[in-house]
C-alpha cells in the first residue's frame, strides 16, 4: 500500500513514521511519499524517516517530492497536515487578538478564523487534484487545523474525507494509565466538536470509570487539562485542554500577554529537530520531538488509516464526521467529533446519550460560527469575516468583531486573494 503525506516536511512527520514502524503486522504499507515544496525540510525528514524504518526492520521505504501529482498517484490514503504561512503566520494568529482583549490561539477565536481563511482554499485545491490523480476511492485524512472547519469544507465538496485530532487518544491513554487498564479496554463517550469536547464517560469493559477518575485523580487531571477540580466533579466531565480558552478566557489572555508565543517556541524546537534529523547517526525518535506537540498523533493516524484501508471489520475511533442526527440540536451537515465505527466505507457516528444543555449551547454556538467561518473562507469578504467573529462566543461584540476583522484581513492580506493589494 502507498501512503502519501501532504506537508511531509513537517518536523512531526517522524511521529507518523515511527507509528508505522511499530505496526508492521497490521498496516501493510510498503511506500510512503512525503510531499512538500520545502526541499531542505522534506529531504531532512525523509532521510531520517528511512533510518527510523530501517532500524525498526520495517520493509517500507520513504521517498520525497515537491510534486503533488507524482506523490499521490496510486496512493490508498492521503494525509494532509499543512500550515499555510508557517510559524510566522501562526505568531500573528496568537497575538493580534490581544489588542481587543481576546484570546490569541491558532485554532479558535479570531486566530483560528485567520488560519481557516488561509487554509481552506489551499486544502480544497489539493483535494481536487488528489481526486483527479488518485481517484474517487482514495481516502483523505485531514489533520490540518482547524480540523472541524477544514473537514467540513472537504465533505461539502464531496471528498472522501475524515478529520483527525489527537486530543481523544491522548486522554484515552492517560485514563488507561491512571486506571491500570489496557489501552484497548478504554472507550470514551467523547462529545462535541474539534477542540471543543468533553469526556462524559470513560468505559472500561462497559463500566463507566469516570466517577472513580474524578474521585481519585481529579487534581492530576485538572492540572493536565487546565480545569478546576470542583468544577469537573460538579459537571461530571473531563474537558479537553482547549476548553480553558472558553471557561478561563480572561485568565488565558492575561497569561498570553506575558508569555512567549507558542509559535516562537515551536520554531526553536523545529530548528533543533532538523539538526537532529540531519545527523546520520540518529536512527530512533529523538526526545525533543515530545516538545513539538501532537502526542499520540502517530497512533491515531496509523490506526485510522488501517481501519479505512484494511478491508477488515469496523473499528472504533474518535474522528471528525458528519453529524447526521447524532446531536439533534445541530444540522445534519455539521461536522462533530465523536466516537465512530470506521471501516472501508468510512466513519459512522455512534449514538450518544442526550447532551446536557450546559454543553449543548456552546456546541451549537460554535457550530454556527464554523458555518459562517467556512462561508468567509470560500466566498471571501471582510464583512463575512466580521459576521463570523461576531457569532463566535469568544468575541461576540460589534466593536471587537469589526476591529478584529480589519486586523485579520490586514495581517493576512498576502494569503487572501479577495483582500486586494
Amino acid at each position: 500500500m502507498k501512503l502519501a503525506v501532504v506537508g511531509g516536511g513537517s518536523t512531526y512527520t517522524p511521529e507518523l513514521i515511527d507509528g508505522i514502524a511499530g505496526r508492521r503486522s497490521t498496516l501493510d504499507v510498503d511506500e510512503i511519499v512525503l510531499i512538500d515544496p520545502d526541499a531542505y525540510r522534506v529531504e531532512a525528514v525523509g532521510d531520517f524517516s528511512n533510518r527510523l524504518l530501517s532500524h525498526a526492520g520495517h520493509p517500507a521505504r520513504v521517498r520525497t517530492t515537491s510534486s503533488l501529482e507524482e506523490g499521490v498517484d496510486g496512493a490508498s490514503a492521503v494525509l494532509i497536515q499543512l500550515r499555510v504561512g508557517g510559524q510566522r503566520a501562526r505568531r500573528g494568529d496568537e497575538t493580534f487578538p490581544h489588542a481587543c482583549g481576546c484570546v490569541g490561539q491558532e485554532t479558535t477565536g479570531a486566530g483560528g478564523l485567520a488560519k481557516a481563511l488561509r487554509t481552506v482554499p489551499v486544502v480544497l485545491d489539493i483535494a481536487d487534484r488528489v481526486r483527479k490523480i488518485a481517484g474517487d476511492d482514495t481516502w483523505i485524512v485531514n489533520f490540518t487545523n482547524p480540523v472541524g472547519i477544514v473537514t467540513r469544507a472537504l465533505l461539502n465538496e464531496g471528498h472522501r474525507a475524515v478529520g483527525l485530532c489527537n486530543v481523544a487518544i491522548h486522554l484515552q491513554r492517560t485514563f488507561a494509565h491512571l486506571l491500570g487498564a489496557g489501552i484497548d479496554e478504554v472507550k470514551l463517550v467523547h462529545t462535541g466538536l474539534n477542540h471543543l469536547s468533553w469526556e462524559r464517560k470513560v468505559l472500561v469493559n462497559g463500566e463507566d470509570r469516570l466517577p472513580e477518575l474524578l474521585a481519585e485523580h481529579a487534581e492530576f487531571l485538572g492540572e493536565h487539562v487546565t480545569a478546576p477540580v470542583e468544577w469537573m466533579r460538579r459537571m461530571n466531565v473531563v474537558p479537553s485542554y482547549y476548553l480553558k480558552y472558553y471557561y478561563g478566557h480572561d485568565e488565558q489572555v492575561s497569561k498570553q500577554r506575558t508569555e512567549r508565543p507558542r509559535a516562537d517556541v515551536v520554531s526553536d524546537v523545529e530548528e533543533e529537530l532538523l539538526k537532529v534529523y540531519l545527523d546520520p547517526e540518529v536512527v530512533t525518535k529523538p526526545e525533543q520531538l515530545e516538545k513539538r506537540g501532537g502526542a499520540y498523533y502517530s497512533e491515531a493516524a496509523v490506526q485510522l488509516v488501517h481501519a479505512l484501508t484494511s478491508g477488515g471489520p469496523a473499528e472504533e475511533h474518535v474522528v471528525n464526521v458528519r453529524n447526521e442526527g447524532t446531536f439533534d440540536f445541530l444540522p445534519d451537515d455539521a461536522v462533530i467529533e465523536v466516537p465512530s465505527l470506521v471501516d472501508g466505507n468510512g466513519p459512522r457516528p455512534i449514538a450518544q446519550p442526550p447532551v446536557e444543555q450546559r454543553f449543548a449551547g456552546l456546541i451549537a454556538g460554535v457550530t454556527a460560527y464554523e458555518h459562517l467561518a467556512l462561508e468567509a473562507a470560500i466566498k471571501g469578504g471582510r464583512d463575512r469575516v466580521a459576521d463570523a467573529l461576531l457569532a463566535h462566543p469568544l468575541v461576540g461584540q460589534y466593536t471587537k468583531a469589526d476591529q478584529l476583522a480589519d486586523s485579520l484581513v490586514k495581517i493576512n492580506r498576502e494569503f487572501l486573494p479577495w483582500a486586494g493589494a
